[in-house]
């Protein structure tokens, strides 16, 4: 029996095939550039061994039956895919945690499309087609949000006219909820202590980039909002900004709330600093570049103080620090940049340790800090396909529990 993960982005799909058994990954591949006239689809297999083709792929559901055609040719039964995880952005206050899909999940996810129009419609496409594709199996959402709808009222809460919250539903959100799950638990046993007695903060070092403050196991803070612009500088998005700029700038510029979305979505953050989305690029042009320096500063800063607010949410007592995803696992840089001069707050990083840890030299775990560190530093690979793969198990076999300190993750022992 299988178990497939989609993650429907704005313009690829990503997907893993799992062992239901085993959890063993059986094939994982990437459809991109859908829409596009040079779409492209690939095909990992366990052994390392990669197809790649060049396909015509005009939206998610020809995408997803691509998928389906490549995995017949691996000579994988598709009618022993019994279950389909889809990962959702949005959930708003209402799906807080993950669900089998039925027509009014569908709907609900359709309402929050608006607050999400990047994110939320490529998934609606990748589960409609996944439902005719695959009627016998059990479609599952994991929702990015449903993470953090364990933080208070007052922290979810924005100042603004009680009507803006009751009727149209503004509210922090947060996003990458499955990663921060994820790295907590295996945070948690790497302190060796159960996980609703960690304090931590996690830093989600990706092209989109977010902390967590999670107090005793559970979500309490995280610097994305209503939306995944705000908070951290990003590869293409800006972070905290004055609403008033944006207002300012759609008022002059005479920008329509899409073009406007699409400034703040794809084009600002390191992009719009200096021409450069990839850290790695802006780390590599920046002894050139005196405007990469600036944005890798600018980046740099904003994780300084996002930890250090953290710090004081959770009244200076945290256990570790981890990072993840594609900076946190691979950037030893960045890290240590990040963490540079807070030994008066505890934090002590070991630099041999944090140059040895990276993720793409098949380091997946490791503790970076100093022996005489108060709190420990983490790098944790995440694996949010993992638990989009146990939530859809759980919920196959009747055993899932939407309070995750009481669920059965495997990485959490």
């Amino acid at each position: 029996m299988y178990v497939l993960s989609l993650n429907c982005g704005s313009s690829s799909l990503k997907y893993k095939l799992f062992d239901a058994d085993t959890r063993a990954v059986v094939l994982s591949g990437l459809a991109e550039k859908i829409k596009l006239p040079d779409s492209a689809i690939s095909q990992k297999y366990p052994d390392g061994h990669k197809v790649e083709r060049t396909v015509p792929m005009r939206d998610h559901g020809e995408a997803l039956s691509e998928v389906m055609k490549l995995l017949r040719e691996a000579s994988i039964d598709t009618n022993e895919i019994k279950g389909v995880g889809h990962r959702v952005l949005l959930g708003g206050a209402e799906l807080t945690a993950s669900c089998e899909i039925t027509d009014d999940v569908v709907r609900k996810i359709q309402e929050y499309a608006e607050i999400a129009p990047l994110h939320n419609p490529p998934a609606l496409a990748g589960i409609n087609t996944a439902l005719q594709m695959m009627p016998n199996a059990k479609q599952v959402a994991v929702f990015d949000t449903a993470f953090h709808q364990t933080m208070p009222e007052h922290v979810f809460r924005y100042a603004v006219p009680e009507a803006w919250y009751t009727q149209l539903k503004v509210r922090k959100y947060g996003y990458h909820g499955t990663s921060h799950l994820y790295v907590s638990k295996r945070a948690a046993v790497m302190l060796g202590k159960p996980a609703s007695e960690c304090n931590l903060i996690t830093v989600h070092l990706g092209s989109g980039a977010s902390v967590a403050a999670i107090k005793n196991g559970k979500c309490f803070d995280t610097s994305m909002g209503f939306t995944p612009i705000t908070g951290l500088v990003m590869g293409t998005r800006p972070g905290n900004l004055d609403t008033s700029a944006v207002l300012y700038a759609m008022d002059k510029l005479g920008l329509t709330s899409a073009q406007a979305t699409t400034h703040l979505n794809k084009e600002s953050g390191l992009l719009g600093m200096c021409s450069f989305s990839d850290l790695r690029d802006v780390e590599g042009n920046m002894a050139t570049n005196d405007k990469c320096r600036m944005a890798l500063e600018k980046q740099i800063l904003s994780v300084r103080q996002t930890i250090g607010a953290y710090m004081a949410t959770l009244d200076g007592n945290v256990d570790a620090i981890v990072f993840t995803a594609g900076g946190g696992e691979n950037d030893a840089y960045m890290r240590e940049r990040c963490l540079e001069n807070l030994e008066p707050m505890g934090i002590k990083l070991d630099s041999a340790k944090n140059d040895a840890a990276v993720g793409r030299k098949n380091v997946s775990e490791a503790e970076i800090s100093a022996p005489d560190s108060r709190i420990k530093l983490f790098m944790i690979a995440t694996n949010e396909e993992l638990v989009i793969l146990e939530d859809t198990l759980a919920i196959m076999n009747g055993t899932y529990n939407p309070d995750h300190l009481k669920m059965d993750y495997s990485f959490a022992k």
